[in-house]
């Protein structure tokens, strides 16, 4: 009867130690939140201040291709970024420039200014058309502002499961933004990221309208280190609705040379390089 009774126990005490280890094993495969995976692309090492040629294709539904080609520069000043971009071809765009200053508090209105060299005039873009495409590409101007971070308080996040892309596992995650006025205000009703899990860098987005109608999918590729930061060379959306596309290619990246404070100003804007 004793061994019986210290049989019993002992598989008793196995079931629990195994429920326990697997218990453990389930609770380290644990997804990341979304929360967790917005904060870790914003904590990724972006440099101080980097330069760069952005080589722009817009590409429209029968295959005709016109280029573009500026220099841009950012720099953080804590937590708040400033991006400013200078066209120089073709012609018929050169002089124009954009300034966006992305500030860190919670509730305060970014700034960003769009000069157009044609009317030699500077416009202001409010919150209310940071959905607005872009200088006749498929990128928004909020898309322009983020490059590869995230806005954490504009959309509630949730990881839905892991995929591999292009041979690297990514975490999918799926945005909804807060309201519907931030909604409208994006143009996005719902976006999914499929982000890296080892260099917390998207590489691939798929973004629907407020309707829930397949809008856009963006494509992050060619991705790799420039003076030991991961750095992404190559963005290519495609809008659904209009079949047109935009790729941007970026050349001569650079996070070590100075980056001038004056080159972020409205007078910057008007003065060019």
């Amino acid at each position: 009867m004793i061994m019986i009774k210290s049989f019993n126990l002992f598989i008793v005490t196995s079931i629990l130690l195994c429920s326990t280890v697997l218990f453990a094993q389930e609770k380290n495969n644990e997804l990341p939140s979304g929360a967790e995976i917005a904060k870790r692309i914003n904590a990724r090492d972006e440099g101080i201040s980097v330069s760069k040629t952005l080589i722009m294709e817009l590409i429209d539904r029968r295959g005709k291709k016109r280029a573009r080609r500026s220099l841009t520069f950012r720099k953080y000043y804590g937590d708040e970024k400033r991006t400013v971009i200078f066209f120089k071809e073709p012609k018929n765009i050169k002089d124009t420039a954009f300034l966006t200053f992305d500030y860190a508090e919670t509730g305060k209105e970014d700034d960003q200014w769009l000069y157009l060299s044609a009317l030699r005039k500077v416009r202001r873009i409010s919150a209310a058309n940071r959905g607005d495409y872009f200088i006749g590409t498929d990128f928004t101007y909020e898309d322009i502002k983020k490059e590869t971070k995230v806005d954490i308080d504009d959309y509630n996040r949730t990881t839905t499961g892991e995929e591999v892309i292009d041979g690297h596992k990514c975490y999918i995650v799926e945005g909804i933004p807060v309201t519907d006025k931030i909604a409208k205000e994006l143009g996005y009703g719902k976006v999914r990221q499929w982000v890296d899990a080892e260099i917390w860098i998207t590489r691939k987005a798929i973004m629907r309208d407020v309707k829930g109608n397949l809008l856009k999918t963006i494509q992050f590729s060619d991705i790799r280190k420039v003076q030991d930061i991961w750095t992404i060379h190559q963005m290519e959306v495609k809008n659904h609705k209009t079949k047109h596309s935009t790729r941007f290619i970026f050349k001569d990246v650079d996070y070590q040379s100075e980056v001038k404070d004056g080159l972020f100003t409205e007078q910057a804007l008007r003065r060019g390089l």
